[in-house]
């Protein structure tokens, strides 16, 4: 994926199956290009994936996408997959926090 690209999440459209998220993609000396990326609402209503997190899931499917095909995808319309969804859980787990009881490391002087 070329550095001189502009990724601009334009919004979301919802309908009875599914959350449509519309990206832009803009480079240089080249006209803008529409991507509008899908989520079904049962990855919603499964917890699979928060509304929160949704719009960053989309922008990085698209942005592996032009990666993988020079910044040119032969579709301009994608499906989040399961997959999709659980490498993104996998990559942006919470961190479990320290316990506060835990036992310090033995320094030794």
């Amino acid at each position: 994926m070329s550095q001189e690209l502009i990724i601009q999440f334009v919004g979301f459209e919802v309908s009875a199956r599914e959350r449509v998220y519309s990206f832009t993609v803009r480079e240089p000396f080249a006209e803008p290009r529409d991507f509008k990326l899908i989520i079904s609402n049962e990855a919603f209503n499964d917890r699979r994936v928060s509304y929160q997190d949704a719009p960053n899931v989309c922008s990085l499917k698209l942005r592996c996408q032009l990666a993988a095909y020079a910044n040119h995808p032969p579709e301009t319309r994608l499906d989040i997959t399961d997959r999709d969804l659980d490498d993104y859980r996998s990559t942006h787990a919470p961190q479990k926090p320290a316990s506060p009881f835990a036992r310090k490391p033995v320094e030794d002087y």
